[in-house]
């Protein structure tokens, strides 16, 4: 495996340019469709949020993280059959291991609804869990999924003009509900960790991730070539990276890339926010008939036969959920454990 000591430096797109005149948006979309193919992950300037929502986010995050372990554990995820809620440090997992994290996970603010056989994917409606002993949390979260969604949509959008299909060819699939899973997330030094796993190498199951991260670096990205490269934090600018729902839907033309989390150094700690962007759980991925020039490109999809994907957006969210939360799917959900040994659907 090989780690580069320096930065390679990731594509930058100014999104600003999408919303320009027409020579300027068809000059982007151009941009955006070689870097879809070649990379899968880019740094995004011109996304209009505001730089004081993103300073409050993360000095709210940070005091989230701070407060008593009781009043975190007060809102444990364990506790919801939804998912979420608070997870200490160890409890979640990629590919069987511990992920040295810990995080608040929230979703879609909702009530549950009825679940019956056929639609085990329902059981993921419901309310968030918030802190009492930090009140302002919920709204101040709840504007930033609201921006980061809005974000998430264009670059959507973007993406379809990018495939040569009309802009909203994905909405018949998340609109008006798409998956809104918002996390906020610190990671411990690693004389506290005891590991290097910040998180283990994984694809992303959404259609786009929009990630925040503070001034500690960790995120890796491993190429096409298994070279892992690292994506630093610049600020002002967000992670874009495409997820297994367009790899799906392109037939390995739009690249989900493998990436992971190293904990930070001794004595540091690193903190982000990861906004991750689905379809609606009843949705079922289609396969974009893309034009001639992009269909010749296609690498066909990379199924992992420890984490299967399918089509189906519903169940591929829920087994992602089961299998990374042993405790709430014990605790909730034994009855669908089976679902994590389904095969994969091409």
């Amino acid at each position: 495996m090989t780690i580069h000591t320096k930065p390679i430096h990731l594509p930058t797109i100014d999104f600003s340019r999408f919303y320009g005149g027409p020579a300027e948006r068809e000059g982007f979309v151009r941009e955006l469709t070689r870097v879809l193919h070649d990379h899968g992950f880019f740094y995004l300037t011109g996304h209009g949020v505001p730089q004081s929502l993103i300073d409050d986010v993360l000095a709210a995050s940070k005091r989230f993280f701070a407060l008593p372990e009781a009043e975190k554990l007060s809102i444990e995820m364990v506790k919801s059959p939804h998912f979420r809620g608070y997870n200490r440090a160890g409890y979640e997992r990629t590919r069987g291991e511990q992920d040295w994290r810990e995080q608040l996970d929230i979703n879609t603010e909702g009530t549950a609804i009825e679940t019956a056989p056929a639609t085990p994917w329902n059981r993921l409606y419901g309310p968030n869990q918030w802190p009492a002993a930090q009140p302002e949390l919920k709204q101040l979260l709840l504007r930033y999924q609201a921006e980061v969604t809005r974000i998430g949509i264009d670059v959507l959008k973007a993406i379809a003009l990018s495939l040569g299909q009309p802009e909203d060819a994905f909405a018949e699939i998340y609109e008006p509900s798409p998956s809104q899973l918002l996390k906020i997330i610190r990671y411990p030094g690693r004389e506290a960790a005891g590991s290097d796993q910040g998180v283990g190498a994984h694809k992303d199951g959404g259609f786009v991730t929009v990630l925040l991260q503070d001034t500690t670096p960790g995120l890796r990205i491993r190429t096409e070539e298994g070279v892992w490269i690292e994506a630093p934090p610049v600020p002002g600018t967000f992670i874009i990276n495409s997820g297994e729902l367009l790899e799906l839907a392109t037939n390995g033309f739009v690249r989900a890339d493998v990436h992971d989390v190293v904990t930070p150094p001794a004595g540091t700690e690193r903190f982000s926010v990861a906004f991750f962007l689905g379809a609606r759980y009843d949705a079922t991925i289609p396969v974009i008939a893309l034009p001639e020039e992009l269909k010749r490109a296609e690498r066909g999809v990379t199924v992992d036969p420890l984490n299967p994907i399918f089509r189906e957006v519903g169940i591929n969210h829920l087994k992602s959920r089961l299998r990374s939360h042993p405790d709430v799917a014990a605790a909730h959900h034994p009855d669908l454990l089976h679902l994590l040994e389904k095969p994969a659907k091409g």
